[in-house]
């Protein structure tokens, strides 16, 4: 038996029939309108505008520029060179932006837009660092206080003497300071400062002609820093700035970051070829980047500054 065949007129009509059967049938009456399962939340309000606060600055140093930053407005500092691209820096000076002279400053302010997420994230933790530094209660500067060196302790001796001095004894882990009538404690305080930036003049040049004969490189000049949270940085010239306090910490962390500046002479940035050149010759690096950040939280505060 054959069954009987359907037209295409007749199978179009079937489709609207079942579609209709469907649709719901209009009320009767009228109904209250449907209940929403979800409400709408309210609109966020608009975060209040505020002025990122920039560091002190000394009386000659350049003037700030100011850029919004959505609700933020941000001082920075401009410097001009013969660089090719735009390079941001921050520490506790704030943030320091260097262009080149050919760059309009419409320019300049697109690039700092298009990065600000980073910048103010940077900002954001160094504030916090800072605001950490200042919680920890101050060293007390006594007989037999520690001192953080090389990455251990050496014990603080202080000594009645007639003629100030100061004298490291390795063998005994004592730095020994003659206390001569009269000496003041920020002047103690300075005397085991020029001593510690003594230790890191003679300890970054030895591992400076280590690394940039692994490197095949040579660098121009170092000099110390004293940046609160920037450990090294390198210019296009070959000079390399160390911060003085890496003397605290243990040698392979020292390595790390006189690695890192060198490798800059090969590459100014901070690409995968930049890291490989740090790796062929400090493999660890990214546990030594850890090991530094929560070992520089750990520090105790020995001067005010």
């Amino acid at each position: 038996m054959t069954s009987p065949k359907i037209t295409g007129s007749q199978l179009e009509l079937f489709a609207l029939d079942f579609f209709a059967a469907l649709e719901p049938t209009a009320p009767t009456a009228p109904s209250a309108p449907p209940r929403a399962l979800f409400k709408t939340p309210p609109p966020l309000p608009t975060p209040p505008r505020s002025i990122l606060p920039a560091p002190p600055r000394l009386p000659d140093a350049p003037p700030l520029r100011r850029i919004q930053l959505g609700p933020h407005a941000l001082d920075y500092e401009l410097r001009r060179s013969a660089r090719r691209s735009i390079g941001f820096m921050i520490d506790d000076d704030g943030l320091r932006v260097t262009a080149p002279r050919r760059i309009t400053l419409a320019e300049i302010d697109n690039a700092i837009r298009a990065k600000q997420r980073w910048i103010l994230t940077k900002l954001h933790e160094r504030g916090e660092r800072r605001a950490l530094r200042q919680e920890k209660p101050p060293m007390q500067w006594i007989d037999g206080a520690a001192l953080p060196y090389m990455g251990g302790n050496i014990t603080l001796r202080l000594r009645p003497a007639q003629r100030s001095h100061c004298v490291f004894e390795p063998a005994l882990g004592e730095l020994s300071i003659g206390v001569v009538a009269g000496l003041a404690e920020w002047q103690l305080q300075e005397r085991v400062r020029i001593w510690l930036r003594t230790e890191a003049t003679r300890v970054f040049t030895e591992r400076l002609a280590v690394y940039a004969a692994r490197l095949g490189v040579s660098y121009s000049s170092m000099t110390l820093s004293s940046a609160g949270t920037r450990w090294g940085s390198c210019t296009v010239d070959g000079s390399i700035r160390l911060n003085w306090r890496l003397i605290h910490f243990s040698l392979p962390l020292i390595d790390y970051v006189v690695a890192h500046e060198l490798a800059h002479l090969l590459e100014m940035n901070h690409s995968p070829r930049f890291w490989a050149k740090v790796e062929s010759v400090y493999p660890d690096y990214d546990g030594a980047k850890a090991a530094l950040r929560k070992r520089s939280q750990e520090l105790p505060v020995l001067f005010p500054d």
